[in-house]
């Protein structure tokens, strides 16, 4: 089985993003034939700094690396050296309605958003669609917010299938991460970036402390017992802790005597704790660059590889060969 993911270089990754998609990723490549892409292209819609869009990158490649991604397992590429994939999404336009992109929710939210819309945002859908469909993947993990762009991927190559033949593109099936619980952020708002909200994956120890002495709580007294009821605090040492200590930490709350104070200690202790080893690869693979980019560089050759199969095919099947 053929499994497939993208990750936008977006900046600096945060926890959420680490339970939300480096973790299960890091869990799926043991159970199939794994291609995961660093999604530069995508960012483009968003990002205009080269710079910036050049160090996310390199950042990017650097984390999937450290969460645990072994390039013995897996095939980590950029979307960017794949040139296959701008041909076979040109190809997908030919047979997308106007109505199906129109009806595409990223882009009415990020217009929403104040985001000013261009081609690219626009026609995400076809190149999605493509990253998808050139490798073949029988698979693709999502969460219930991409639902429809893996619906418009399999319309997509539908269409295809209907015009040119049957075996001309795989039909991807959806893995849908209905029960992945949603991250609270440092104010009990879903983690996100656009929230100011969030806990960084990497960074200095008394910066991170700050960052998690943030989270807000209400006003009980220290000598009164806190309510565990959507409690931010416990929600995410829950994510780190053990279960002894997660007990430990509901019991403390409703006995009283303890403070938010020491609670919001106890969760950057475990933070810190949990994520010792991600910090200390990241640290080596920061001091071997060449590393990083030669597992990239084998990748993407890999990747073309497969991507180069399904482009001639998909010539010879539409008339271009």
């Amino acid at each position: 089985m053929r499994i497939l993911t993208g990750i936008q270089p977006s900046g600096k990754l945060h926890i959420g993003n680490y339970f939300g998609a480096m973790q299960p990723a890091v869990e799926l490549q043991d159970k199939g034939e794994a291609f995961y892409f660093i999604a530069d292209y995508h960012a483009m819609t968003s990002m205009t700094d080269a710079d910036t869009l050049r160090s996310n990158i390199q950042d990017l490649a650097i984390d999937l690396l450290a969460c645990g991604l072994d390039p013995d397992k897996a095939t980590i590429f950029r979307q960017s050296d794949i040139p296959e994939v701008n041909e076979l999404a040109w190809i997908l336009s030919t047979v997308c309605p106007m109505g199906l992109l129109e009806r595409a929710h990223s882009y009415k939210d990020k217009v929403a958003k104040g985001i000013s819309p261009n081609h690219a945002l626009f026609a995400y859908p076809t190149l999605m669609a493509a990253d998808i469909l050139l490798y073949d993947a029988e698979l693709v993990p999502v969460g219930k917010d991409q639902k429809q762009h893996l619906e418009m991927t399999r319309d997509l190559a539908g269409k295809i299938n209907d015009r040119f033949g049957e075996a001309t593109l795989t039909i991807p099936e959806a893995q849908i991460a209905d029960h992945t619980a949603v991250i609270p952020g440092l104010d009990g708002q879903k983690m996100s970036k656009s929230y100011n909200n969030t806990i960084p994956l990497d960074g200095g120890k008394k910066a991170i402390r700050k960052s998690i002495m943030r989270i807000v709580t209400d006003s009980t007294p220290v000598e009164e017992p806190k309510s565990t009821q959507d409690s931010t605090v416990i929600a995410l040492y829950k994510l780190f802790a053990d279960e002894a200590a997660l007990q430990q930490m509901i019991t403390d709350h409703e006995a009283g005597g303890f403070g938010y104070g020491d609670f919001k200690q106890r969760v950057f202790d475990s933070y810190w704790e949990f994520f010792s080893p991600v910090r200390e690869k990241r640290q080596d693979l920061e001091n071997n660059l060449d590393y990083v980019n030669d597992v990239i560089a084998k990748g993407a050759e890999k990747a073309r590889a497969e991507s180069t199969k399904v482009l001639d095919r998909v010539r010879s099947a539409v008339g271009l060969r």
